[in-house]
């Protein structure tokens, strides 16, 4: 990116209109920097703005973590909603596209690994807001690949949707413990692996 490319990206953030400021803002500093490390007047500054307006949009930091996350979870129902349309008529090619995209996910430069995870291990506390989103977006993804995987026909498809799903979930915690070129770095291909070995033996 040159300087008037990264300018321009600066004047449309300005653009924003405060809230969409400040969430741009949270969602950019919580993933890089983690929810405990950035406090709200960090937030507000990164934003442009002041805590007096943070406060006027978010009744406390707590419901803007939660809003934070509600955020990559509208990511994510546009991206199943894009895998339908691309493979409308195909679940077996649909899940497979998953599984790239997953790898793709894990492959990224400066991935930090699953935002609704690292909130979990950050928010012990049963009772906070954001603790809801977590465990909605967790399960909904879960049932999405077993929807999926049963689409398709497989052989046991709520066994491969928790393996497919654990495998993911555990290759995004060791990019973070030993790089893009550890275990992750075969992602897809055991997927591809799991996928077959619940097919029908008449079709593998």
């Amino acid at each position: 990116m040159d300087l008037e490319e990264s300018a321009g990206d600066v004047d449309s953030a300005r653009r924003l209109p405060p809230r969409e400021r400040l969430l741009a803002a949270a969602s950019d500093l919580f993933y890089r920097h983690g929810i405990r490390a950035v406090g709200v007047d960090a937030i507000a500054e990164a934003a442009g703005t002041n805590k007096m307006t943070l406060y006027r949009h978010f009744a406390s930091k707590d419901e803007l973590v939660a809003e934070y996350l509600r955020g990559f979870a509208r990511e994510a129902d546009d991206f199943w909603s894009q895998l339908e349309i691309d493979y409308p008529d195909d679940p077996r090619a649909r899940l497979h596209a998953w599984l790239r995209a997953m790898g793709g996910k894990l492959s990224k430069r400066g991935e930090r690994g699953c935002a609704f995870c690292n909130a979990a291990v950050e928010l012990p506390e049963r009772e906070h807001p954001a603790r809801r989103v977590i465990e909605t977006f967790k399960t909904a993804q879960r049932d999405r690949l077993v929807r999926l995987c049963s689409a398709v026909g497989l052989a046991q498809p709520e066994s491969l949707a928790d393996e497919l799903f654990l495998l993911f979930e555990g290759a995004r915690i060791s990019v973070q413990s030993v790089g893009l070129e550890g275990p992750a770095a075969r992602f897809v291909r055991m997927g591809e692996a799991m996928i077959a070995s619940h097919m029908p033996s008449k079709r593998r």
